[in-house]
């Protein structure tokens, strides 16, 4: 059996700050993307992509406001899928391409998935997780007293609506993937940490208010499906410690223990590269591999030449 990655994709390879959100812009992103993730199916793996869709459902949120008064809003969650379907389909389309262009055989699909979180995860008290466009502080005041959206600062990039961010229990189709995965098909899954969904007192399945973190969404999916690495590509080519000051270190190759030391010391914020070591961790404290790196080095990466390692 081929070697099984899940790739976790970051919000540049859909959509980059302060680009216009229009299908033209995000799909030539999204080629863009593609190529460098059929350059992996080059290296002999089996490939789960996964995706963020913060800008995007944010943008569904704000049409589905403006609109209210003609057609009639959808909750959180139906946002969560239609984002999850038309991301996935420029994926899909584009990784075909790709993979036409170089003469490689594997198919490509796209799966809605769902995953399920606890009705009582502690994040819905705490909303969190940034979604749409950035706001300047001003709009940000406004956007809290006319619309009673928890707002929150961003990185330093600017504000955003939050919303809950709770823990992914359990990704719905697993079977369906691995399957899928065994006949030479890279699966798009989980996009946007896949759509939430609780269970009811009768154990039934319901949609919930949230976008669950897709970093998260990739290391339970990575577990489930027994995949061999979990790789987060993001805008840098590696993490670093005392990031931003003059003592500021490079991350190459880290244990769990190393890593978890840094977690400790406060080295990665919570809205940036917080979230991705938390994953990363989990993940490779099972014996496994987990690596962040650069969208543009996937592959090197994945042959111990580039990005951050984190090894049991």
């Amino acid at each position: 059996m081929a070697n099984r990655v899940v790739i976790a994709l970051g919000g540049n390879a859909i959509l980059k700050p302060n680009q216009e959100a229009t299908l033209e812009v995000q799909l030539e992103n999204v080629k863009v993307s593609a190529e460098l993730v059929a350059k992996i199916e080059e290296i002999d793996y089996e490939i789960v992509l996964t995706h963020g869709n913060g800008p995007q459902v944010g943008n569904i949120l704000r049409q589905n406001e403006e609109a209210k008064d003609v057609v009639p809003p959808f909750p959180l969650d139906v946002c969560n899928a239609e984002s999850q379907g038309f991301i996935g389909y420029m994926l899909e389309q584009s990784l075909k391409n790709s993979l036409e262009t170089k003469g490689l055989t594997s198919n490509v699909i796209t799966l809605l998935t769902q995953t399920e979180v606890s009705a009582d995860d502690e994040a819905f008290n705490h909303p969190n997780k940034p979604i749409g466009i950035f706001y300047s502080e001003e709009e940000a005041k406004k956007m809290e007293q006319e619309k009673n959206w928890v707002m929150m600062e961003d990185a330093g990039r600017g504000y955003r609506r939050v919303v809950p961010s709770p823990q992914p229990k359990a990704i719905h189709g697993v079977d369906a993937i691995v399957n899928l995965l065994n006949r030479n098909t890279i699966v798009i899954a989980g996009g946007g940490g896949g759509i939430p969904v609780v269970r009811d007192q009768d154990g039934l399945l319901k949609g919930i208010e949230a976008v669950i973190d897709k970093d998260r969404t990739g290391k339970k999916l990575a577990e489930q499906i027994d995949a061999n690495v979990f790789m987060m590509l993001t805008d840098v080519s590696n993490v670093y410690i005392n990031y931003g000051k003059e003592n500021q270190e490079k991350l190459e190759t880290i244990s769990v223990k190393q890593a978890q030391q840094y977690m400790d010391e406060g080295h990665f914020a919570d809205g940036s590269m917080g979230p991705k070591m938390e994953a990363a961790i989990g993940f490779a404290s099972q014996g496994k591999t987990a690596i962040i790196c650069s969208l543009e080095e996937a592959d090197q990466a994945l042959l111990g030449r580039a990005g951050t390692r984190i090894t049991g």
